[in-house]
């Protein structure tokens, strides 16, 4: 059913995802809202590593704070999410040159 060629092809692809998810794992990204009251650092994996709270609590309206948060973590997950199609192109195009 497979031939050498098609296997080694597969054991090349399934090596180059695992090399791409330690190097996305150990990718950070940070981003910001509201001039630097939060910030969240995700990983390139989409895993949230920390998220901090540059203001005192009690000078934030809990609506402020959750919009904060939300536009913080999709600025972040946006970037995660070109580093990653990038990074899925650079691979596709090891493996199949021409594409």
């Amino acid at each position: 059913m497979f031939n050498k060629d098609m296997l080694n092809k597969l054991q090349a692809m399934k090596q180059q995802a695992d090399e791409s998810k330690d190097r996305m794992e150990a990718l950070e990204v940070s981003e910001e809202a509201g001039g630097g009251l939060v910030r969240v650092v995700l990983n390139g994996n989409r895993k949230i590593l920390s998220v901090e709270i540059n203001a005192e609590l009690n000078t934030l309206e809990k609506e402020d704070l959750e919009d904060l948060l939300v536009v913080a973590i999709s600025k972040a997950m946006n970037k995660v999410n070109e580093i990653n199609e990038k990074e899925v192109m650079s691979s596709a195009q090891s493996l199949f040159p021409g594409m």
